[in-house]
């Protein structure tokens, strides 16, 4: 019998061991728009553009090739019939030895169930988070002393299918963490335009290597939030990128280690501010995937870094 392995995450960027990427098998037929919960992916479908489940399969297939690649188990879900199960990040997430169970949309629900078997194969403590307090993994971005939490909490919160984690999950990771700071940001939520949409936090911040971070400075609905985020970082670790690299996607890289990243080949002005920091920087094209406002962190879910 193998030794289970034990859940274990406890920063954005030590070195990846074990990680679920997700899978764009037998997604089913093009969606309607109703079936859609984020503004690119409807911006795709209007345009007659909408990511083709072959070239998807092969982008994933090509990202954990790569993890594969510099010696990183991946897991893959179990396959779900006519299920988007390509973002694996938001179904679920591990801080220290804690696996939190997301709330997600109710049509995406059944998300869970391609990753269950895993989950029960890995030592820790798999905790249902109550219901009234919503939450997916791609707010919530941790340190070893520090969570960071994206939320929305203004009246229209019932509104918009883009307001993904609410501000209860502040109060209760403070109550679960105590000896852990635990700062929330507010984010900029728009259910029609995705240039004017911040899904979730890692689509305007990341943490890279030691001490360093990506940031769209716009993405929070107050001013206050990003000068915080300066004086936590230093103004000289961090690369802001624009309104047109957030709606790409350029955040939401994954670190393998703290010198290695995989990013997009289009990001150029990243790649090479990476570089410029002695950082690896695996490219692997995920054209087809951004298409549904979600890249390398949001298709991943790390169970065992160390």
């Amino acid at each position: 019998m193998s030794v289970k392995m034990n859940f274990s995450v406890n920063d954005e960027t030590s070195k990846l061991i074990s990680v679920i990427i997700g899978i764009a098998n037998d997604m089913g037929e093009t969606p309607n728009i109703d079936d859609l919960y984020d503004p690119k992916s409807i911006q795709n479908l209007k345009l007659g553009n909408y990511p083709l489940e072959s070239n998807m399969v092969i982008e994933l297939e090509n990202f954990s090739n790569i993890l594969i690649k510099h010696g990183v188990n991946v897991f893959r879900p179990s396959n779900i019939k006519k299920c988007n199960q390509i973002f694996t990040r938001d179904v679920g997430f591990v801080i220290n030895n804690f696996f939190f169970k997301s709330n997600i949309l109710p049509k995406r629900d059944k998300e869970y169930f391609g990753i269950k078997s895993i989950v029960e194969n890995f030592n820790g403590q798999v905790v249902n988070i109550p219901e009234k307090i919503h939450v997916e993994g791609g707010d919530v971005i941790s340190t070893d002393n520090n969570i960071f939490i994206g939320f929305y909490d203004k009246i229209d919160y019932s509104e918009l299918y883009t307001a993904r984690t609410n501000k209860y999950a502040i109060s209760y990771f403070k109550n679960f963490f105590p000896k852990k700071n635990i700062k929330g940001f507010h984010l900029k939520k728009s259910n029609l335009d995705p240039l004017k949409n911040v899904l979730h936090l890692d689509c305007c911040l990341q943490l890279i290597g030691r001490n360093k971070a990506i940031v769209y400075p716009d993405a929070f609905t107050y001013k206050e939030d990003y000068k915080w985020i300066q004086a936590f970082f230093g103004i000289e670790n961090i690369f802001e990128i624009t309104n047109k690299e957030m709606y790409e996607m350029n955040s939401n890289i994954l670190s393998i280690s703290p010198e290695i990243v995989v990013s997009d080949p289009k990001f150029i002005r990243l790649n090479n501010w990476l570089e410029s920091n002695d950082i690896l920087v695996e490219k692997i094209s995920f054209n087809e995937v951004s298409k549904q406002e979600g890249l390398f962190r949001c298709s991943s879910l790390p169970l065992t870094r160390g």
